[in-house]
């Protein structure tokens, strides 16, 4: 009875040492990594911020938390005029690192639709990942070591989701602003196409965001949806923001164009503005609702939801029908994710959305971040050593 019972167990362990690690090459294999190594200093709060708010007109009141959960917490707070230029400082706990940048308060609304033969590099879907996407950055020759902006008159395009999920939303949200501000500086442009996850974050939805900031948001005394609403810095930057710009030809959106827009006749500084006005209000179907807006604002079909290229079985001409509304001869989209850069349906529709390493981890196989560059008419992947390959 016990050589049966150690036989049994004996082709039992043989069986384990076989099966796990073919699953396991399997897995990786199938693009699967092993997160290890997290980085405890993503819970390091000291010097967060800033936060900014407007106290009335004329003032606003910019905060940056101090301390840390053994010894408690407290607010640095000071007060700017709201027609003067402000000098701040963000500060990055995982390298010690930190950016200076000035902030004022005239938030303009970009144009829709830009026409030169200038170079375009874009990403998407960071998810609050401020080193993965410095870095990358850095290494396309985007901007120095020193974030100084290098990339001349070129267009910087970011398609959606640079928010929620991670610990470093602050950081990137203002890394956003301060990239626009020396762009524009040196001629160049940052078009910061809003996803579905800022657009959540403005109507009060934080499903997704780290507890960070929650807890943030008590020792600011507010709670979290005031950091994007109408009286937030940020709120009123995010809410100046298109969902859809067509740059030399191609049509940028975070999620995609239904078909179902093909009868709307509104062109796309008005589409932009119908969607901008309903950023603050969370989508439900409504009765007898007007057929435009539901398109646009709903969660299946507006562009910054749709997941029709790639959850759906569309043909050709369904998807010439979206660009053709926009006379683009291609769609650059987020959202959904992709094993790589990609060309589909003839080139025409172009997934960005990779899966991007988180900052506080190390991973196993190692994961790198990719984009995607326009160049003289062709289309690049982009690596995250600032590697090119030309897609057919």
């Amino acid at each position: 009875m016990k050589k049966r019972i150690f036989r049994y167990l004996k082709h039992i362990i043989v069986t384990l040492l076989i099966v796990i690690p073919l699953f396991v090459i399997i897995g990786f294999l199938s693009g699967n990594t092993l997160k290890h190594s997290r980085n405890d200093l993503a819970d390091n709060w000291n010097d967060e911020g800033p936060y900014v708010f407007f106290k009335n007109d004329s003032l606003l009141s910019i905060n940056y938390i101090k301390g840390d959960r053994k010894n408690g917490f407290e607010l640095e707070t000071k007060t700017s005029k709201v027609d003067s230029s402000v000098d701040l400082k963000c500060y990055y706990p995982l390298d010690s690192t930190s950016f200076n940048f000035v902030a004022n308060t005239n938030f303009e609304v970009p144009a829709s639709i830009y026409s030169d033969s200038l170079k375009i590099l874009a990403i998407s879907d960071i998810e609050s990942n401020y080193k993965t996407f410095r870095n990358f950055l850095i290494n396309s020759a985007v901007i120095d070591q020193e974030l100084n902006w290098t990339f001349g008159k070129n267009h910087l395009v970011l398609v959606g989701d640079f928010i929620d999920r991670s610990y470093f939303t602050t950081q990137v949200l203002w890394f956003i602003y301060k990239l626009e501000q020396d762009a524009k500086s040196k001629g160049g442009n940052v078009h910061y196409i809003l996803g579905n996850h800022e657009i959540m974050n403005m109507q009060g939805d934080h499903s997704y965001s780290k507890s960070k900031y929650n807890h943030v948001a008590s020792i600011l005394g507010k709670k979290q949806f005031e950091f994007y609403d109408k009286n937030s810095f940020i709120g009123r930057w995010l809410k100046s923001k298109n969902t859809i710009e067509l740059i030399n030809g191609n049509l940028f959106v975070h999620g995609g164009i239904s078909p179902k827009l093909e009868n709307t006749e509104l062109n796309i500084d008005e589409l932009n503005q119908l969607i901008r006005e309903n950023y603050y209000k969370p989508y439900f179907p409504k009765k007898n609702g007007e057929k435009t807006q539901e398109l646009l604002t709903s969660s299946i079909t507006s562009p910054y939801w749709y997941r029709g290229y790639f959850k759906n079985d569309l043909s050709q001409e369904e998807i010439d029908i979206g660009l053709n509304k926009f006379n683009a001869k291609a769609v650059i989209v987020g959202h959904t994710i992709q094993s790589k850069v990609n060309r589909t349906y003839n080139g025409k529709v172009i997934g960005i959305d990779v899966k991007h390493p988180q900052d506080y981890y190390e991973y196993f196989p190692t994961i790198t971040s990719e984009g995607l560059l326009i160049k003289n008419g062709k289309y690049y992947r982009v690596f995250e050593n600032g590697e090119t390959e030309e897609m057919k």
